[in-house]
């Protein structure tokens, strides 16, 4: 799954920069000030309610969200990490199957097939976006393969037309890790593609730093399949169809009341929140233009939840450093590749299997990018990395 935390800078600064506003990796309550009444009053229409779980609320965002983002069908879970998991039970991930995913991105993708008692087979990412290169992973599929997951990795839509064809061909469910992309859009052939219309489903986080933050932990799985969305609602409530009547083991998967009716004040936004990073992410990609860091590619269809440079590998810290001193907060999305991580290790990989991966964890930096930042933030940014680089 896409990731909930990176590794961010300290503040810390010396006196000379004290006048200087510090910019955070992210500004809640800047984008909770205006909304608070509405927080307050939806907070109250649960307590008066006294449903907290399986209310009105959740179905409602359900079907507004659904309607906004242009799928069939959206299910409300506990958490990304959640709706992930449920997705891979739906497709029949059991002990045994093998996963195709990629090896950069945040913990949970690889944890939920590993929780599952299947192994995930990693294929390596495209250098210039950073997700799962397809053609590699066409490469993996195997007699074993389950299911693939495609991530799409801080707010672009996956590449997956070669993958795709290679899947359908051989009725390998595709699944999307569409954390950090709720709303991202693309090109595919001919045709307009959106984030859970490209395989049989996808899964969405509300964690609070995503572009539509909930207030603690959320998630969704968004879907075109009925049949689909019919395992999901079944495998969030203990696998139970009806009350006490458990068709098969499930889980506690289901979406609090609080939290949809919290996250029904902030849906209505988020169109207007995602023009906004569009928005900054230009400045950046003009700001940044001719400096020795390497840029992301621009695209009208990604939703930014985070802008991600590539800075040589030797002089990422100092940078980080740089940027620190003088009030900026950074952040690093992903130091260790999945393939690497220590929790993994039974999986025999070693440095060097995926090197593309394996060179992004050691250059990527992320800048700050929200609805709330101002224009002259970024260009004080642009500006100081410019400096870093005389």
């Amino acid at each position: 799954m896409s990731g909930i935390n990176g590794s961010a800078t300290s503040l810390r600064r010396p006196a000379v920069w004290w006048g200087v506003d510090p910019i955070p990796m992210l500004d809640l309550t800047a984008q909770h000030a205006p909304l608070r009444g509405e927080l307050e009053a939806a907070v109250r229409r649960v307590l008066a309610s006294n449903r907290f779980t399986s209310g009105d609320e959740v179905p409602a965002f359900e079907q507004e969200i659904a309607a906004l983002l242009g799928v069939r069908r959206a299910v409300g879970v506990s958490s990304g990490t959640d709706a992930l998991l449920a997705l891979l039970m739906a497709a029949g991930v059991g002990p045994g199957d093998e996963v195709v995913t990629t090896p950069f991105s945040f913990f949970a993708t690889a944890e939920a097939i590993v929780r599952l008692g299947a192994r995930p087979i990693f294929a390596d990412v495209d250098g210039d976006t950073l997700n799962i290169d397809p053609r590699a992973a066409a490469e993996r599929l195997s007699p074993r393969t389950r299911a693939v997951v495609v991530v799409h990795l801080f707010g672009r839509l996956a590449r997956t037309a070669p993958l795709a064809t290679a899947c359908a061909a051989r009725e390998i469910p595709l699944l999307e890790d569409a954390a950090q992309a709720i709303g991202a859009c693309g090109r595919e052939g001919a045709g307009q593609v959106r984030v859970g219309s490209i395989g049989a489903g996808a899964a969405l986080s509300f964690f609070p730093s995503k572009n539509l933050g909930g207030f603690g932990d959320g998630g969704m799985v968004l879907t075109d399949d009925e049949r689909m969305a019919s395992q999901v609602r079944v495998l969030r409530n203990h696998g139970a169809s009806e009350k006490m009547r458990h068709e098969v083991v499930g889980g506690n998967f289901r979406l609090d009341e609080l939290q949809a009716a919290l996250l029904r004040v902030k849906l209505p936004h988020l169109t207007d929140w995602s023009n906004r990073r569009r928005l900054l992410a230009g400045l950046y990609l003009r700001g940044l233009a001719g400096l020795p860091v390497g840029l992301p590619a621009p695209d009208e269809g990604c939703v930014w939840n985070q802008f991600v440079v590539r800075v040589p590998a030797d002089r990422r810290g100092a940078l980080i450093a740089h940027l620190a001193a003088r009030g900026i907060a950074t952040a690093i999305y992903y130091p260790i590749p999945l393939h690497l991580q220590p929790a993994l290790k039974e999986l025999g990989h070693r440095a060097g299997d995926f090197p593309i991966a394996e060179r992004a964890a050691q250059e990527a930096l992320a800048l700050p990018i929200y609805p709330s930042l101002t224009e002259g933030a970024v260009d004080r940014i642009a500006t100081t990395v410019a400096q870093f680089f005389r």
